[in-house]
C-alpha cells in the first residue's frame, strides 16, 4: 500500500542508508538534544519564578472542590440588586440604595436585540387603567412606549400573565397585541386553582430579571419593590426561559398540565447541582426554583424546599423581608393551617440559636387577620434563653398619595442569611407554594478578593434590610401607635404585647 505522504519521503529521505552516515547522524542528534536541555534550565528557572511572583499564595479557585473550567467562566456576568422606593420616602442622608427599577427595566429593553419574554401576573401601566390621573405614572407610560417599539426593531416579544386580569380595566395588552407582540393569557383557576403570580423577563436569551414587580406602573413610583438583573449568563436565562415556556404552552385552548412534562422541559440546575458562573470575577452558585410542584418538571427544585433549605443552612442569622405572611391558607375555601416555613424559622432559633428577624408590610390594604400570627411568631422571642425572633413591620408614609389605590406598600419577597441571598415572586403562605405559579433564586457567592470593588448580592441585601430594619418607617409590634396607613393599628392597641 503506498503512503499518501511518499513524495515527501522521496523528495527529502534517501532510500538507502550506510552505517557511517547513520552513526554521523546519531551522534549529531546527541549533541543538538544535549545542548538544548543546557539551554533549557535557566529558562525554565525564570519561568517558574516568574509563575510565582504572579501568582503568590492564590489558590485556583474551586467551589465545593470543582476547579472552575473554562467554559462556565466565559461569559462576563454581572449581578445587579435592583429597587423602587415610593416617592416621598425620606431615608438617612446616608442610606445606599440599589439600582432604580426603572433604569433596570428600561436598560434591558434598550440593550434587546432578539427577544424580550415576560412573566407579568398582571399590566397596568398608565393610570388610566385605574380612573386615577396622576403624574407619577409617567415612568409606566414611558415603559409601555419602550414595548411598543421593540417590535418595530425586529424584537419578538413575548408575554405570558394571568386570567382573568386583575386589572379588567387595562389596555395595555390590547396595545401591545396591535403592534406585534405576542400575548397568552393563562386561566391558572382552571389549572391550579392559583394564579399566575411570577415576575420575570428574559431578554435575548442571556440577560434576566426576577423581582417582585408587577408591569405596573405603581412598582416604579408608589410600591416598594425588589429584584435582581443577572447580565450575560445565557445558562441561567436557558434555565428560567424553560419556567416561561411552560407558562406560554400553558396558555393554549384547552391546554392541562402535563404529567410528567415532556423531557425538554426537564432542568439539572438545582440546590443539589447549582449553577457555576462567575460574577464579576467572583464564583457562585445560582438555581431557581418554582412552584406550584405540579409546574416542577423533572431537576426542579420545589420554591418552598428551596427557602427551607436556606433557612436550614443558616449559621447566623436570618432575615426576612415579606408583603404577607401567614402561617395558613388564604385563598382556600376551607381554610387550613400550614405551619411549614414558622416550624423551620422555630426550630432553627430554638435548636442553633439562629437570630430571626421579620419585616412584614402594614399598608391600609393590608389584611387584619395577619395580625395575630404576627403576635404569636413574635411572643417565642425569649432572649433570656437565647432565643431571638423579632417580627416588625415596614409602614410606607401615604402622605398625598391617598388617591391612589393599592399603593404606598412594601411589596419585598426576599431572603438573606449568612450564606446566601434569595429573591422570590410570592408571598408566605399556603397558597402560594402549593396552588400559584412563582419562582425564586438563590444565589451564594465566594468572598470577593479583599482589593475588588464588587459586593456580593448576600452583603448587598443584607444591607437593604439593615438599612429599613433601622429606618423611621419600621416600628416593632410593642411600638405600634395608632396609624392611619396601618391596618393594624387598632388591633394592636387592645393586644396584649
Amino acid at each position: 500500500m503506498s503512503s499518501p505522504y511518499r513524495n515527501l519521503h522521496d523528495s527529502y529521505v534517501p532510500n538507502r542508508w550506510s552505517y557511517s552516515r547513520l552513526l554521523t547522524l546519531a551522534l549529531t542528534a546527541g549533541c543538538v538534544v544535549v545542548l538544548g536541555a543546557l539551554l533549557s534550565i535557566p529558562l525554565l528557572e525564570k519561568s517558574t519564578h516568574d509563575t510565582k511572583q504572579k501568582s503568590g499564595n492564590h489558590k485556583e479557585p474551586t467551589i465545593q472542590g470543582k476547579s472552575l473550567n473554562c467554559s462556565v467562566v466565559a461569559e462576563k456576568s454581572r449581578l445587579v440588586l435592583v429597587e423602587s422606593v415610593p416617592l416621598h420616602m425620606k431615608y438617612e442622608a446616608n442610606a445606599t440604595f440599589g439600582t432604580h427599577l426603572y433604569d433596570a427595566w428600561k436598560d434591558l429593553l434598550d440593550i434587546a436585540t432578539k427577544s424580550v419574554d415576560v412573566t407579568s401576573f398582571y399590566w397596568s401601566l398608565t393610570g388610566d387603567d385605574i380612573s386615577v390621573n396622576s403624574s407619577t405614572d409617567i415612568p409606566g407610560r414611558d415603559i409601555l412606549q419602550v414595548f411598543e417599539d421593540l417590535p418595530l426593531r425586529n424584537v419578538t416579544v413575548r408575554v405570558a400573565t394571568n386570567f382573568p386580569p386583575l386589572a379588567p380595566h387595562s389596555t395595555d395588552l390590547d396595545i401591545l397585541e396591535s403592534k406585534g407582540v405576542h400575548v397568552k393569557k393563562v386561566n391558572f383557576m382552571n389549572l391550579t386553582k392559583g394564579v399566575l403570580h411570577t415576575k420575570i423577563w428574559i431578554v435575548d436569551m442571556k440577560h434576566v430579571y426576577i423581582g417582585s414587580a408587577n408591569m405596573d406602573w405603581r412598582s416604579l413610583t408608589q410600591v416598594k419593590e425588589l429584584g435582581m438583573v443577572m447580565y450575560n449568563c445565557s445558562q441561567l436565562a436557558e434555565d428560567l426561559h424553560k419556567i416561561f415556556q411552560s407558562y406560554w404552552v400553558l396558555g393554549d385552548q384547552n391546554a392541562s398540565i402535563p404529567d410528567p412534562w415532556p423531557s425538554e422541559f426537564d432542568t439539572t440546575i438545582n440546590r443539589e447541582h447549582p449553577l457555576v458562573v462567575n460574577i464579576s470575577g467572583v464564583p457562585s452558585r445560582i438555581f431557581v426554583a418554582g412552584s406550584p410542584p405540579s409546574l416542577c418538571p423533572a431537576g426542579r427544585t420545589k420554591d418552598l424546599d428551596a427557602i427551607l433549605t436556606v433557612i436550614e443552612g443558616a449559621e447566623q442569622f436570618v432575615d426576612v423581608a415579606v408583603m404577607e405572611y401567614f402561617p395558613t391558607s388564604r385563598f382556600t375555601h376551607h381554610r387550613l393551617y400550614w405551619p411549614t416555613i414558622e416550624d423551620a424559622l422555630k426550630r432553627a432559633a430554638f435548636e442553633r440559636q439562629i437570630s430571626i428577624r421579620l419585616l412584614i408590610s402594614c399598608g391600609r390594604d393590608t389584611d387584619p387577620s395577619m395580625l395575630p400570627y404576627l403576635l404569636s411568631l413574635n411572643a417565642f422571642h425569649q432572649p433570656a434563653e437565647n432565643i431571638s425572633v423579632e417580627v416588625k413591620l415596614f409602614v410606607v408614609p401615604v402622605g398625598n398619595q391617598s388617591n391612589i389605590p393599592y399603593s404606598r406598600v412594601n411589596h419585598n419577597k426576599y431572603m438573606v442569611t449568612d450564606k446566601v441571598a434569595y429573591i422570590g415572586t410570592s408571598n408566605w403562605s399556603s397558597d402560594y407554594f402549593n396552588t400559584t405559579a412563582g419562582v425564586g433564586i438563590v444565589v451564594s457567592q465566594d468572598a470577593p478578593h479583599p482589593n475588588s470593588a464588587e459586593q456580593v448580592l448576600q452583603k448587598q441585601l443584607r444591607g437593604v434590610f439593615e438599612r429599613d430594619w433601622n429606618s423611621q418607617f419600621t416600628v416593632a409590634l410593642a411600638d405600634v401607635g395608632y396609624s392611619p396607613d396601618c391596618a393594624f393599628t387598632e388591633g394592636l392597641r387592645g393586644a396584649s404585647l
